[in-house]
């Protein structure tokens, strides 16, 4: 057995259902909001999990982990953002200079929205617990879930602004996520105000990625900014670091897209493991998954990354 097979799901993946583009209304948005939605063929009560996907990117995205995850046990939905390539945005248009704040409303949106979505996905009413929501992102989408989690921006004067956070979310995965604002480089702090984040607030649990070799052109410092989020946020956090990862982990935006410059399909099957088995324990009180992935990662003797926990 190899040492990504050990944190994996001992179950067969099951047969994934998807769906897109699944239209939520969504006034004063400028259009309304696309989604994807992938979950097992069968089965029910299926936790759900709003990923948030990285600058550019769309619903279509992240295959290696909302396949993954759907194939053992969720219900994922991907909502495309306003800086979607696909969408084409004008930098000129009114909306540019909020579209942090979209982001947040698209998540806030799809968890109102889904006794719609679950009708209007074939096969899939009545199969979704609405009481067991978590989030998850990568890159600028971790930054955007974060603030359901409690994460705040700062404003000009350091004051946070508004809680945004959700109390339908039990927990998040929270990939690359950027560090401190008072670390950004001068032309960062200048086009990019709303990465002025407060982890201060950000009380609910969640896991923390970050890769060792992820040195960002918006921050002064290296890898380790990373891990403000962790270092910087109270409660219940773990912060897996992968072992020569840069921004895409390996390459989770997708099999051989231009955007990763670190494939490791290793790499990847690690992260699809652990990232399912928190998640997992997080929306099921007592389920084992996330110990024993712990547990194997710890006695791994060449392991790809480390972990490290809090309370």
């Amino acid at each position: 057995m190899s040492r990504t097979d050990i944190t994996h799901p001992t179950s067969a993946p099951a047969p994934v259902v998807s769906a897109k583009p699944v239209v939520l209304p969504a006034p004063g948005r400028g259009e309304d909001l696309q989604v994807r939605v992938s979950a097992p063929a069968t089965g029910g009560d299926l936790p759900v999990i709003v990923f948030s996907h990285g600058f550019g990117w769309s619903m279509n995205g992240y295959a290696p982990l909302a396949d993954f995850w759907a194939a053992h046990g969720f219900a994922v939905v991907q909502p495309t953002h306003l800086d979607s390539r696909t969408l084409a945005l004008p930098a000129d248009d009114p909306r540019t200079p909020r579209i942090w704040r979209f982001r947040v409303e698209d998540v806030q949106r799809v968890i109102d929205g889904l006794d719609l979505l679950e009708s209007a996905t074939p096969g899939l009413a009545g199969r979704l617990d609405h009481r067991r929501i978590a989030v998850a992102g990568h890159s600028w989408g971790a930054q955007t879930v974060s603030m359901l989690l409690g994460a705040r921006v700062l404003d000009a004067d350091g004051i946070p602004g508004e809680d945004l956070s959700d109390p339908r979310v039990t927990a998040g995965v929270l990939l690359a996520l950027p560090g401190r604002g008072d670390d950004l480089t001068p032309f960062a702090a200048e086009h990019l105000p709303f990465m002025r984040p407060s982890f201060d607030t950000m009380t609910a649990p969640a896991l923390i990625v970050a890769g060792d070799r992820d040195d960002s052109a918006l921050s002064t410092r290296g890898p380790d900014w990373f891990t403000d989020p962790y270092v910087l946020s109270p409660g219940d956090k773990s912060l897996l670091t992968l072992f020569g990862a840069e921004h895409s982990l390996g390459g989770i935006p997708g099999h051989e897209v231009a955007e990763t410059t670190d494939e490791s399909p290793e790499r990847v099957a690690l992260l699809q493991g652990l990232t399912w088995a928190y998640l997992r324990s997080a929306v099921t009180p007592g389920d084992p998954a996330w110990q024993a992935a712990r547990s194997a990662l710890a006695a791994d003797p060449a392991p790809l990354g480390s972990l490290e926990s809090k309370m």
